[in-house]
């Protein structure tokens, strides 16, 4: 084990949120640890903006070109910034465990800031789990990454991400051969209450220029249902009813996409209190306009709080890391209230449309609990009739008997990709509502670590260091 040794905050994620709060907080005279599984700043938003061709650039958008000048600016700030690194345990008392470079490290923090993003929603329809089909979000990183596009593909599901990547594969110069489109039918004229504030937000601009280039040229069919994928003949075949008649579409690679989703796991584990979002259909980390959780040392920052984009997460993170400022006595409320003043005012402005963007793309029950043949837990293999079957006959109580009984959310992705599909079985074999489920009770490692990983951590140094720091 190294022991890196203590910092004012400890910053857990290197996407807009997470350099946004090292860069407040190290701008002002705090000692700031930046801890990032990536090899670069950016997170999934704005991976490989630093280093990437002037062509993908331009296929990407100039929103993601901002990724390269987050990356200097935290460069700039004076923070401590380590690449490769996964943070597999947070203690109450500030402790951090981490892997880097084959070893084993713990740093401690004063104040500790997690900002770990958003992951994509489960959506398990007949044959997702099959070999080459993707979800959208994987597709962006390969284009983003190595500047890969797939030619020949279909994108499945629902949400701006998905439309955002048929946009880029359309300057790329291989649009996607179809959207198949699971927002409910309707559902658009049932928000029209909110059109008015969507209007004056961000959201708005950059989203009807979306649409409108993206359905000059690719072929949308809307309001889908029972969608199901099949491999057939070296690609695929997507199959879904739309106006009571069946249609299927060839394809060489099938994107599926539902939406995003707080990636709750260390959060959750480290024991913050979390809240229902019943907009966005999911859980949330409950916090204060600060990004303060329940826990005094703990705060949260992003899309790992609560899903609302680049511009609105990295305006959280300057709150996080103003607000840690604060709690460590660097600075008084008014200066913190006046360097406040910037970022609460792109927030209000972004708020101002959410509303009618997460209920327009909130995906229906029918679509997270999945269909009966299709995998609901893909790493113990158990699909969504077994589970539906356990629900009936034993009646678990929640997510953790479930567990007990099935494995779910007991592989190495510790519930990321089931908890939503075996919450929403088992709300409706209750008659409750999503909401009405407990996630899972996450507990340290919330990453896979060996036991080779364990065996090199030297407890007692780590205790001594923690009293001398103490």
């Amino acid at each position: 084990m190294t022991a890196e040794g203590s910092y004012d905050v400890i910053v857990i994620g290197a996407g807009p949120a997470g350099v946004a709060a090292a860069i407040a907080a190290a701008g002002r005279g705090a000692s700031v640890l930046i801890l990032d599984e990536g090899q670069a700043p950016g997170g999934q938003i704005y991976r490989n903006a630093g280093r990437a061709s002037g062509r993908l650039l331009r296929i990407l958008g100039k929103d993601y070109a901002k990724g390269a000048t987050l990356a200097d600016a935290l460069r700039a700030c004076g923070a401590e910034y380590r690449t490769g690194s996964t943070v597999w345990n947070v203690e109450r008392d500030g402790r951090v465990d981490f892997l880097a470079d084959g070893a084993s490290h713990v740093a401690h923090g004063r104040k500790i800031v997690v900002a770990t993003g958003a992951i994509e929603r489960p959506f398990p329809v007949d044959g997702w789990d099959l070999p080459g089909v993707l979800t959208v979000g994987a597709a962006q990183t390969l284009l983003k990454a190595s500047s890969m596009v797939a030619r020949g593909s279909v994108l499945v599901g629902s949400g701006p991400l998905l439309w955002l990547l048929a946009d880029q594969y359309r300057r790329a110069g291989h649009p996607p051969l179809a959207i198949v489109d699971t927002t409910p039918a309707g559902r658009l004229r049932s928000l029209l209450h909110a059109l008015p504030r969507f209007l004056v937000s961000p959201y708005a601009s950059k989203g009807v220029g979306l649409l409108w280039r993206v359905k000059r040229s690719v072929p949308v069919h809307s309001g889908v249902g029972s969608v199901r994928i099949a491999a057939e003949q070296g690609g695929f075949t997507v199959s879904f009813r739309r106006d009571a008649a069946e249609r299927t579409i060839r394809a060489d690679h099938v994107f599926v996409h539902q939406g995003v989703v707080p990636n709750i796991n260390l959060p959750n584990a480290l024991g913050c209190e979390l809240a229902w979002n019943e907009d966005q259909a999911c859980w949330d980390v409950a916090a204060d306009e600060w990004g303060h959780t329940s826990l005094s040392n703990v705060w949260i920052a992003g899309d790992g709080a609560s899903v609302g984009g680049a511009e609105a997460a990295a305006a959280r993170g300057t709150l996080a890391g103003l607000s840690c400022l604060h709690a460590l006595g660097m600075i008084d409320a008014d200066a913190r209230d006046a360097a406040a003043a910037a970022p609460r005012r792109i927030l209000q402005r972004y708020r101002s449309g959410r509303i009618m963007l997460d209920r327009l793309y909130r995906p229906g029950g029918h679509l997270v609990a999945g269909a009966p043949s299709a995998i609901a837990c893909r790493c113990e293999d158990i699909t969504v009739q077994t589970v539906r079957t356990a629900c009936a006959e034993l009646q678990p109580a929640g997510l953790n008997q479930m567990k007990v009984l099935l494995r779910c959310g007991m592989g190495p992705c510790q519930g990321r990709f089931c908890g939503s599909t075996v919450a929403a079985i088992i709300a409706q074999c209750k008659g409750v509502q999503a909401g009405d489920i407990a996630p899972y009770r996450h507990r340290f490692p919330v990453k896979p670590v060996t036991v080779a990983d364990l065996a090199t951590l030297d407890h007692s140094n780590a205790d001594r260091q923690a009293v001398a720091r103490d």
